[in-house]
């Protein structure tokens, strides 16, 4: 069934709406084999914004491999590689025989064995016969690049949720990190056709490996993620609906789009509901039993974060909600209970480390999720 707004999977093609610009960027490097970083919030566009450069690449006839990697259940090292591994390869064999011959070839002298008898069934056929050491990392790690150099064509590994690695502790990402650096100089000293592409949805996470330590520095570039212009989104909403045979204005839209900060997933979200409510004319008043409703799926995860912030950093939300750009003044720090300026830092450092703010290029305070920035507002504080 074709449906106007779809907000359950990511979107190509007529329904990839916005970052146009960041899409041609995204294609150009990953056509000259950059590595790359892009970080947003959940449900910010990076998956819709790779697999339309990729839509794109593919249609205009370019031959390449994508491998897609989520790291949302990685919870051990063995995981991740034997699963990077199994996730690489298994696109390039087309029968075990040719499964077990890249295995061979692109990881001797490690640890790694081909288990030939789970093969059609099993999803990681690339297993350890004890745990990795340096070697094993390293030698994975490669793989991407000697798998280009065997199939004579480029291989985009996507990483999703990269900074969960961050979860395996110190000792072992700093060993996957030094393994991923060891190949990027590799293929800067002798260029290969393949690109690591790393997304993430915990913004202060990724901005920890990508910004603070500088894991990758000089080695990946960041590519950042603009906000959709207004205007397209308010055309495409209105043609959606008139697709339906309804009509909305354009001024509610306008509005929708401010509230939802250009966020095309609630947006298709929120419009979704307009539509199943409506069967002609889009009133204002559909639009807040649409916000009611979509609030109501939110709210328990919603509830859940303000029960679990401590008075000071509720303090701070309260502040951020008043317009306070920076903490630290005396008359900030007394208004609002924060005790001293070292407090401030204590309560800035919990609210990034629980994603529920960031701090943008003139370090002021953005809280991450709009429709939680207004539930606060209007349903917790009730202003």
């Amino acid at each position: 069934m074709d449906v106007p707004f779809i907000y359950d999977r990511y979107v190509t093609g007529k329904n990839f709406v916005g970052k146009k610009t960041d899409c041609g960027v995204l294609q150009k490097m990953m056509e000259q084999n950059a590595d790359i970083c892009m970080y947003g919030p959940p449900k910010s566009g990076k998956m819709s914004l790779i697999q339309q450069a990729i839509f794109d690449m593919r249609l205009a006839g370019k031959q390449f491999f994508t491998i897609r990697i989520s790291l949302y259940n990685i919870r051990s090292l063995n995981a991740f590689l034997t699963g990077f591994g199994s996730a690489l390869i298994r696109p390039m064999a087309s029968t075990p025989a040719e499964y077990a011959e890249m295995v061979s070839e692109c990881l001797p002298g490690t640890h790694f064995v081909f288990d030939q008898e789970r093969f059609s069934v099993a999803d990681e056929v690339v297993s350890l016969n004890w745990d990795p050491d340096a070697d094993d990392i390293l030698q994975m790690m490669r793989l991407p690049l000697l798998a280009s150099r065997m199939k004579n064509a480029p291989v985009y590994v996507i990483f999703e949720e990269f900074q969960n690695l961050l979860m395996l502790g110190e000792t072992v990402y700093e060993s996957v990190f030094r393994a991923i650096v060891s190949v990027l100089n590799e293929k800067k000293e002798n260029p290969a056709n393949f690109s690591f592409i790393m997304t993430g949805s915990k913004v202060n996470a990724m901005k920890f490996i990508f910004e603070e330590r500088r894991y990758f520095w000089r080695l990946v570039e960041q590519l950042p993620l603009h906000d959709t212009d207004s205007r397209e989104i308010v055309e495409y909403v209105v043609r959606g609906f008139l697709l339906g045979g309804k009509v909305i204005e354009r001024d509610l839209v306008l509005g929708a789009t401010r509230l939802f900060r250009c966020n095309m997933w609630y947006i298709n979200h929120f419009m979704a509901i307009c539509d199943s409510m409506s069967k002609g004319y889009i009133n204002e008043g559909i639009l807040m039993e649409a916000l009611k409703a979509l609030i109501s799926v939110h709210e328990p995860a919603f509830m859940r974060i303000a029960d679990d912030l401590t008075d000071h950093q509720m303090n701070m939300m309260v502040a951020i909600l008043d317009g306070v750009k920076k903490f630290s003044s005396s008359d900030v720090i007394e208004k609002y209970g924060f005790n001293s300026s070292a407090n401030v830092r204590r309560i800035k450092d919990a609210l990034q480390k629980k994603e529920i703010i960031t701090f943008d290029d003139n370090d002021e305070p953005v809280i991450l999720d709009p429709l939680f920035e207004y539930w606060l507002t209007k349903h917790y504080f009730g202003r």
